[in-house]
This record gives C-alpha cells, structure tokens and sequence, in this order.
C-alpha cells in the first residue's frame, strides 16, 4: 500500500503541526483495487450489477429513505460488507434508523460548533494514516471533562469524523483504525457509560455506519475500564471481539499492530499530537467537501467558511443552513 509517511523520509516530509489537511478524493491507485477485490469482494465486472441490486431491492422493500440513490453513495455500503446486496441494504436500514432514533445528534449540527472537543484534545483524526495505509481515530478519553461536553458532542464528532471519512474512496475499502487512550479513565467518566450509550457506541463502530472498524486498541486501562468494558461484552459479537486488542500500560505491544512511524510521539511514535481542528480549518476552504457535508445534513454560517466557498455554493443553489 501507497504510505504518506516512511522512515526513510520521514524527516523530509513530516509536515508542520498547523498545516492544512485535505482529504483523498481520488480515484483508488491499481493495487487498491486489487485490495478491494481480494478482500472486499469488489469485482469490477459485476460492481454495477451489485449496485443494481442494492438498489432495486431498496425500492421494493422500502424498509429505509435513502436521501441518495447514486452509484457512489450506494457503493459506500457494498464496500462495508463485502459487495453482498443484503447485507448492504441491512447496512443502510440500520444507518436510517439510528439517524431517526438519534435526531440529536444530526439535526441542526454545525461541524465548527465541535472545535472545542478539538480543543480538549478529547478526539483526533491525525493527518497521516498507519503502516497499510488505513485512518487512525484517537480518543484520549481523559481529556473529557463530562461536566463541560455532554456524551452527545463526544458522538457528533466521532459522526462527523466518520462521515469525512467515508468521502474517501480509500478509507471506504480499508477501513479504519481506532485507538482510545485511557489514561486518566475515572469514575466520573465511567458514570456516563450507561447501556444505552454502550449500545450506541457498538451501533456506530459495528452495525450502523458504512465503515469498517478494522482494528480498536485500547491503552493505558485500569480496572475502572475493566468494569465497563463488561456493558459492552454482551454487545459484541465475536468476529468484533477478536478486533479489539488491549496494551494494558505496554506501547511496545501497541507497535506489534501499529509501528513507531504512524503514532503520535505519546505513544513512542514520532508525530506531534495534531488536534481534531485542523480537520474543520480544511473544511472552510474545500468546495467538494463543504458540499459534500452539507448533503449529508449538517450546516453552515456563512460567515464560517471561505467567501470563495459560498459563492461556489449559492451558485449551484445549495443552502447553507
């Protein structure tokens, strides 16, 4: 796979913390589409059958709205779950219906509004990816002061994060990686992991969002987390299980799956801590990705974002807000 970063240049092309982050829009280079069709059943001879498929089947069971029906959208759920047709559509059923039994955390959401989760440094999308060229989402969850961000900020932003994500064509077929630090992990934060907000954690990352959790390293646990973990058991399947792997307090076991060369130096990488932010800084600026978010239903002010952007907007009649 096609690395951003590698030891060799790693000096030369690191980039400064402030820089501005764009995502891959691009076409997938030959050898990931060799990926895609090795491990995602992704067969450009019969890909716009499947997609005939998914979406005749969508019509006839009308058991979901999709607010798209294109070849791309459609294709984002194929990727999910390995070009089968049904288990696509029961993909996009289950990502309708936790938009309808969370209207709180997608209606009237202004993706600026979420800087200052970035600036607690409570979650992180680093603007390079690991060794297979997958996206890495941080949480350091001990940064998280309950009593200033509501759980419900905490989602909005991880929502946020995987929709940009899944603009990707790259992130659509590899997947991505989560890490969550618990360092610092207290009772306090234990007391907002309830069931419910178990169960849509496991909802986002597992069974109602078209990405591919590959991997979930947990790090720096106590035995506060120990007893947490144990609302998610029950919710896991064991395919889900064998996905999550725990370092206790040891990176070194950490660089048996991520190496030293992706990971930020707190973890005996080599990366400075780049915070969520730069991510909504590249949005003000980028036409595609502002039109692309804005179809997903979230919202803008116009004095947020690039005049060059709004004008590219009001142009083709997209409202921001």
């Amino acid at each position: 796979m096609e690395n951003i970063v590698t030891a060799e240049n790693e000096e030369n092309t690191m980039p400064t913390p402030d820089y501005n982050v764009d995502l891959d829009l691009g076409e997938p280079p030959p050898e990931l589409q060799e990926y895609a069709r090795l491990q995602c059943g992704e067969d450009p001879n019969t890909r716009l059958q499947n997609i005939y498929e998914l979406r005749e089947m969508i019509y006839e069971r009308g058991e979901c709205n999709p607010h798209r029906m294109d070849d791309e959208f459609l294709l984002r759920f194929l990727r999910a779950r390995n070009f089968i047709p049904q288990r696509a559509h029961r993909l996009m059923v289950n990502y309708y219906q936790f938009k309808e039994d969370n209207p709180e955390l997608f209606e009237n959401v202004y993706p600026l509004d979420l800087r200052r989760i970035g600036d607690a440094n409570v979650i992180a999308v680093p603007p390079y990816r690991d060794q297979t060229g997958r996206r890495l989402l941080l949480y350091r969850i001990g940064c998280w002061d309950p009593k200033t961000v509501a759980v419900e900020d905490i989602f909005k932003a991880t929502i946020f994060a995987l929709e940009l994500g899944m603009l990707e064509q790259r992130t659509q077929i590899l997947g991505g990686v989560a890490l969550f630090d618990l360092e610092d992990l207290s009772t306090q934060h234990a007391w907002q992991i309830t069931p419910a907000v178990a169960s849509k954690i496991v909802k986002l990352l597992v069974s109602s969002f078209p990405a591919t959790t590959h991997a979930i390293h947990v790090i720096n646990h106590s035995w506060i987390f120990d007893t947490m973990y144990n609302i998610f058991k029950p919710l896991l399947t064991s395919e889900m299980r064998s996905r999550i792997y725990f370092h206790g307090y040891d990176v070194t076991s950490l660089h048996k799956h991520i190496l030293p060369d992706y990971l930020p130096e707190r973890y005996g990488g080599v990366w400075p801590d780049y915070p969520y932010t730069i991510w909504l800084e590249s949005l003000k600026k980028n036409y595609e990705v502002a039109k692309e978010v804005i179809a997903c239903g979230y919202k803008f002010r116009e004095e947020e974002i690039c005049p060059e952007v709004v004008r590219r907007l009001k142009q083709e009649g997209i409202k921001l807000s």
